[in-house]
This record gives structure tokens, sequence and C-alpha cells, in this order.
């Protein structure tokens, strides 16, 4: 939300090169599929941080850094360190998959959020004006609190397909829930060999399945009862369907 909220207020900005910068951001993010940037952008991610301890680190080294497909830095370079705690590899790649996941799905949030915010009457802002409001008070009085009933559906099946994208998380080297019901479920696996069994994954994607119906039931509900919270009162179809239930 944090990505889609700054993306949106970029997109939107009178500042020409700013708005350039939003709306690139939407465009590029959205356009490239999530599996190749999940692949590109951790691995860029991961060697600019290094790339960059190791100037700081290891000024005197004279190898080059690529060695053909091979990116070498110095030890004291590495990110995490070799000789760090096992919590700390995986915080460092579970903060790198949570930042991946925030960068994707910001750009499709900002873009809900930036429709929104254009589906905001207009009057409404110039009747703020009239009254003697800032720009800045009129964003966030006015502007901020209608457009949530606007944004909402989109980030609502944003949050769904969300749910569904992160088994993506195994190509970061996280051992999300999916793997582990592949992991725990496979008949032979290098992990438990001391505790033989049949084959049972059928069994355990079958309590995948449910898991995730009843996760994505449960998130309907809670945004259901948000966007009649949020409608109540508002000039909208849903407002007027409340006000008419009350009279």
């Amino acid at each position: 939300m944090a990505f889609g909220f700054g993306g949106a207020m970029a997109a939107r900005s009178r500042v020409l090169p700013l708005a350039w910068l939003g709306r690139g951001y939407i465009a590029i993010v959205r356009g490239v599929p999530d599996i190749a940037f999940f692949l590109f952008f951790v691995i860029a991610l991961d060697q600019g941080i290094e790339y960059l301890r190791h100037k700081i680190k290891c000024p005197d080294w004279n190898e080059p850094l690529r060695q053909g497909s091979d990116f070498i830095v110095c030890q004291a370079a590495k990110m995490p360190l070799g000789n760090s705690p096992q919590w700390v590899h995986e915080t460092y790649g579970f903060s790198l998959a949570v930042l991946t996941f925030a960068i994707v799905f910001g750009a499709f949030a900002a873009n809900v959020l930036y429709g929104a915010m254009r589906a905001v009457p207009r009057p409404q802002l110039e009747t703020a004006e009239a009254y003697g409001m800032s720009p800045r008070q009129t964003f966030w009085r006015v502007l901020v609190p209608q457009m949530w009933v606007y944004a909402l559906p989109g980030l609502g099946n944003l949050w769904m397909v969300l749910i569904k994208a992160t088994p993506l998380l195994f190509l970061l080297g996280v051992e999300d829930i999916v793997y582990w019901a592949r992991e725990l479920g496979g008949a032979k696996t290098p992990r438990f060999t001391d505790f033989p069994h049949p084959d049972w994954r059928m069994w355990y994607f079958l309590a995948l399945l449910v898991f995730y119906l009843c996760f994505t039931r449960l998130s309907e509900i809670v945004l259901d009862r948000i966007m009649r919270r949020l409608t109540l009162g508002q000039a909208t179809s849903g407002g007027e369907a409340q006000r008419k239930a009350l009279t």
C-alpha cells in the first residue's frame, strides 16, 4: 500500500518529472511478468547491495567482480555474512521477498488508487477550494476519504491475487506453505528420510486447497464489512442502498 499510494500520488503530481516517474513505475512493473521480475530484481538488488558493501569494505580489491556468470565479492561484503546465524540468512531472504512483492503489487495498487482518485467528483474538490482549503488540505480531507470507496473493490481483487501469488516465494528460496506441503507429503524427501511413508501429497494439497478457500472467504467477509463502513453516508450506489435500508 505504501508503494501504491506513493505511485498514485506521483502519477497525479503537477510536477512533470514526478508524474513521469509515477506513471512509468506503474506501466513498467505492470507490463513485466511477475516471475521475470522476481528472478531479475531480487538478484540485481542483492548484487547491488553487495557491490556497495564491497566498494566500502574492500577498496584494495584488484580482481574483477564479474567472472563469467559468477559475481564474486570479498567475504566482508557478503550479505549476509557467511558466518551469520541461520535466522539472519532466512530473515534477509524473507525481507527481499517482501520488498519484491511490495514493488510488484504496489504498481497494481497504484493504478487502482490513481483511478479511484480520478473517480472522485471534481465539484467536491472545487467546493473545498472555494471554502479556502489549501491543495494539501483538499487532498487529505476531501479526496483521500472519498476515493477509498472507489478503490476498495480493485484493492480487494488485488489482495486475492496476492494471496494466490505467494507460492512464487520458492523462486527466492523462501520455504512457504506450498513448499512444505510438497516436502511433508512426498514419499521420499531429502529432509525426512528417517520417517518413510506413502505419497501423501494429494492429501496435503487438498488441505492446502481448503486453507486457501477459507482464507479467501475470510478476506471477502472483512472486505465486505470495510466497504459497508466506507459507503455509509457516501453519494454512491452502496451508500444509497444503506440509506434506503434504514428508512
